[in-house]
């Protein structure tokens, strides 16, 4: 249990942190988890978060994800602020009404209308989309910081703008103890490159990113490969400010889950899967499983999005009647998904420095004992996880023979019903509670 501090009537009195996010209820999708469990169990370890994000109808957000204001604990304060939102502009100049992922990752890059957005995206907007949101918050967080005599601020990023929140109160309030949360990487994404920078605003970004690292008194990130670029990136070369804390699961998303359809072997990706993913060579492998095993049921089951691009793939090997399209669903709905699978599918993007990503879809996975198939590097820190946890394999994108006898042993021991769930004890470390022990711990540093 982390140090706490005591009143003079000798009871507990609850540390006060500002956790500054954008996303936060009712937006949806994986950048909201990990904000939102922390302070549903930091007051478990004596502390008492207070939440300043965007007005949900002033924010951008890809997904809107209801059930998750279910999460927020009751008596937790959470100030909302208004925002400038190009996106919102651009949604409507463009006669769309969903707000892109990623800087635009994944959209149609021949179209003359995408690159002229991605120039602007890259060159106007720095470091990210979000950044008109900065000056509403840092005035906000301004008011909460003297009104509550907060000394800890917690800021989650993406999008990286919010970053600049920290870099202002900073100036203004020396004494603060900030802690900076980057759950991605900020110069090395990588959607990064196809934003076509000019020197001048990629500078600038660099400057951003690297005074983030500086000014901030903790540094958090979700993976070790991570860590490494950005202590790189560090003028300092401080590394003992630098923590690896992975995303996780939450034990209460997993209670009265359905269990696995019994007649039916199902193979289930969740989340977005776009062309960089390049997933084809697992599509190669199951096609094989369709044709030595004519009648079963095989399936592979999409919950979320799908490029079409991964589609076509889908329908030059003719495993259409083998697939099940599910578009995005509430979080909920999601695990249950999962839950319902005999495996899960998991995807690390084929692209640069892709050793340090850990979506947040890993550790929900290892929660629900199903065995992960894993296409993507064998070195990179997801698969360190996966191995430590037994919860199933990594493989090369050109290792195919061993993916397609790894899939047809989970088939075999599912179809003699000696398919057993994983029991290993090393993923309960990944739970949401232990890593809001770990954060309360870094929070109470600053006593």
């Amino acid at each position: 249990m982390p140090a706490c501090n005591r009143g003079l009537n000798g009871f507990i009195k609850m540390k006060k942190v500002l956790m500054i996010t954008y996303y936060w209820p009712p937006s949806g999708g994986a950048g909201v988890q990990r904000a939102l469990k922390f302070v549903k169990y930091l007051p478990l370890f004596d502390v008492q978060p207070i939440v300043l994000t965007v007005d949900e109808m002033k924010g951008s957000y890809p997904v809107l994800d209801g059930s998750l204001m279910n999460d927020i604990p009751q008596g937790i304060r959470v100030f909302k602020t208004d925002s400038f939102e190009p996106l919102k502009i651009l949604s409507k100049v463009t006669n769309k009404n969903s707000i892109p992922y990623g800087g635009f990752s994944g959209q149609n890059k021949e179209r003359l209308s995408q690159r002229l957005l991605r120039f602007i995206r890259g060159n106007f907007f720095i470091p990210d989309a979000r950044v008109g949101w900065v000056q509403f918050a840092y005035l906000e967080a301004c008011k909460i910081i003297d009104a509550e005599q907060v000394d800890t601020i917690f800021i989650s990023s993406p999008p990286h703008s919010s970053q600049l929140i920290g870099l202002k109160l900073k100036k203004k309030y020396p004494h603060l103890y900030w802690i900076a949360d980057l759950r991605d990487p900020w110069t090395d994404i990588y959607y990064y490159k196809e934003m076509p920078h000019t020197r001048m605003a990629k500078g600038k970004d660099e400057r951003y990113e690297r005074n983030v690292l500086d000014q901030a008194d903790a540094v958090l990130m979700v993976s070790e490969d991570i860590k490494r670029s950005f202590i790189e990136k560090s003028s300092a070369k401080d590394s003992t400010k630098f923590y690896v804390l992975p995303n996780g699961f939450d034990e209460d998303d997993f209670k009265d889950k359905s269990v696995a359809d019994s007649d039916q072997f199902i193979i289930t990706y969740v989340g977005t899967i776009a062309d960089v993913y390049q997933p084809q060579v697992f599509f190669e492998s199951f096609k094989k499983l369709v044709v030595k095993y004519p009648g079963e049921k095989l399936i592979i089951r999409f919950v979320g999005s799908i490029s079409p691009a991964i589609s076509e793939v889908v329908h030059r090997l003719n495993l259409i009647n083998h697939c099940e399209f599910i578009s995005h669903v509430s979080h909920d709905e999601a695990i249950k998904y999962m839950m319902r699978s005999t495996a899960l599918l998991l995807v690390i993007p084929e692209v640069e420095n892709n050793k340090g990503i850990l979506t947040g879809k890993l550790f929900e996975y290892l929660n629900t004992r199903k065995p992960i198939i894993g296409i993507g590097p064998e070195d990179g820190d997801a698969a360190t996880i996966i191995t430590e946890c037994n919860a199933g394999k990594m493989f090369d994108r050109k290792d195919e023979q061993s993916i397609e006898i790894y899939i047809e042993t989970l088939f075999q021991n599912w179809n003699s019903k000696s398919l057993m769930p994983n029991q290993s004890t090393a993923v309960e470390k990944y739970s949401r509670k232990e890593q809001a022990k770990f954060l309360a711990a870094i929070i109470n540093k600053n006593e």
